[in-house]
C-alpha cells in the first residue's frame, strides 16, 4: 500500500468516525435540548434519561476515536486544530462532562430543586456540544488564519464568524431533527405528541438553514464547490442529502418512525459526504494564504503508522460496529421507567 493510498484511506475513515459520532450522539444530544421543551414532568424527563441511558456514553467515544485517529494519522492537523481552537473545545469537553455527571446526579437525592438544578445542566451539556461542533465545522470549511508555521494565527472570536455561527445553527436543527424522531421510537402518549412537533420544527429549520448555508458558501468560500465541477459525480451526494431530506419528511408524515430515523441519520451522512468532497485533499485550509493549508499530504504521519494503523482498523471496527449493532438491538423498543433506571 502506498503512502498516497494510506493518506486517502484515513482521510475518508476519519470522516467515516465523526460522521457515527453525528449519527448515533447526534440524537441524544438533540434529547438533551429538547428536554426542557417535551418532558414536563419529572416522569417524562426520566423518560428521556432512559431513553438515552443505554447508548449515551458508547455513542461519544466515536468522538474519541475519531480524535484519537487524527492525532495518529495526521498530527500536524491535531495540533494545529487542538491549539488554535483550544476554548471552544475546553467548553465543549466541559459541557460532556457536566452533561454525563447529570445522568449519574439527578436521581441521588430526592428533592425537587435538585433534579432541576440536573435538569438545566442536563440541557447546557447537550445544547453547547451540539452548536459548537458545527461551529468549529464552519470554521474548516470556511479556512482560518495560518501563519507559515502552520499554527493559527487568530483567536477565540476569529471563530465566531457569521457563516460559522450559520453552519452551527443548522447542526443544532440537525440534531434536534434527529433526537425528536429518535423520541418518536421510543416514547408514547403527549411526550411524543410533543416531539413529533418538534420533529416537524427541526426539520423545516433544518431545511431551511441548509439552503441558506449553501447560498452563503456560495459567495464566501466559492472554493469549495472546485471538487464537484471538476468531478460532475459528486453531485450525487448534494441529490442523496435532498433526497433523504425528503424521505425524511415524507416518513414523518406517514408515522413510519423507524423509518424516518434511518432517514435522517442517512441524512446526515450524506450532508457529511458533502463536506468531506469539499474540502478534500485539505484537511485544514487556510484562509489567508491557501499555501499554508494542511492537507493530507503534507500533514500525515509517516507511511509505516498509516499501515499500522490500518491493520488495527481492519480488526477493530468491524467489533465496534458488531457490538453497537447488537446494543441497539438489544434496548429497542418503547421505553418503560422503571425504580433501577435513571
Amino acid at each position: 500500500m502506498s503512502h498516497e493510498f494510506l493518506q486517502n484511506v484515513w482521510y475518508f475513515l476519519i470522516g467515516v468516525l465523526l460522521t457515527g459520532y453525528a449519527v448515533l450522539d447526534g440524537f441524544d444530544l438533540g434529547v438533551g435540548v429538547l428536554s426542557p421543551f417535551v418532558a414536563k414532568t419529572d416522569k417524562e424527563r426520566r423518560v428521556l434519561l432512559n431513553a438515552i441511558g443505554p447508548f449515551w456514553d458508547g455513542n461519544e467515544v466515536w468522538l474519541l476515536t475519531g480524535g484519537g485517529a487524527l492525532f495518529a494519522a495526521f498530527p500536524h492537523v491535531y495540533a494545529t486544530v487542538f491549539s488554535g481552537f483550544y476554548l471552544a473545545l475546553m467548553l465543549v469537553l466541559f459541557a460532556l462532562i457536566v452533561r454525563a455527571v447529570s445522568f449519574e446526579f439527578r436521581s441521588k437525592v430526592e428533592d425537587a430543586k435538585w433534579r432541576n438544578v440536573w435538569d438545566w445542566v442536563f440541557f447546557v451539556g447537550s445544547l453547547l456540544p451540539a452548536l459548537l461542533t458545527g461551529v468549529a465545522l464552519g470554521n474548516v470549511i470556511r479556512g482560518v488564519p495560518l501563519d507559515a508555521d502552520t499554527e493559527f494565527a487568530g483567536n477565540f472570536f476569529t471563530l465566531l464568524n457569521p457563516f460559522a455561527l450559520l453552519v452551527g445553527l443548522t447542526g443544532l436543527a440537525m440534531f434536534v431533527t434527529h433526537g425528536a424522531i429518535f423520541l418518536l421510537k421510543k416514547t408514547n402518549g403527549e411526550l411524543a405528541e410533543r416531539a413529533k412537533k418538534w420533529a416537524y420544527n427541526g426539520w423545516t429549520a433544518m431545511a431551511a438553514l441548509a439552503v441558506v448555508t449553501t447560498i452563503v458558501a456560495l459567495v464566501d468560500v466559492p472554493e469549495r464547490f472546485d471538487n464537484f465541477a471538476a468531478n460532475p459525480i459528486a453531485f450525487l451526494l448534494p441529490i442523496l442529502a435532498a433526497a433523504f431530506m425528503g424521505l425524511t419528511r415524507y416518513s414523518l408524515d406517514g408515522g413510519k418512525y423507524g423509518q424516518a430515523f434511518i432517514a435522517s441519520a442517512l441524512t446526515i451522512a450524506a450532508l457529511w459526504g458533502i463536506v468531506g468532497v469539499s474540502l478534500y485533499p485539505n484537511m485544514l485550509p487556510a484562509r489567508n494564504n491557501p499555501d499554508y493549508s494542511l492537507t493530507i499530504f503534507n500533514a500525515s504521519a509517516s507511511q509505516n503508522t498509516l499501515t499500522a494503523m490500518f491493520i488495527i482498523a481492519l480488526i477493530g471496527m468491524p467489533i465496534v460496529i458488531a457490538y453497537t449493532a447488537y446494543i441497539y438491538h438489544i434496548f429497542r423498543g418503547k421505553v418503560e421507567v422503571e425504580e433501577e433506571g435513571y
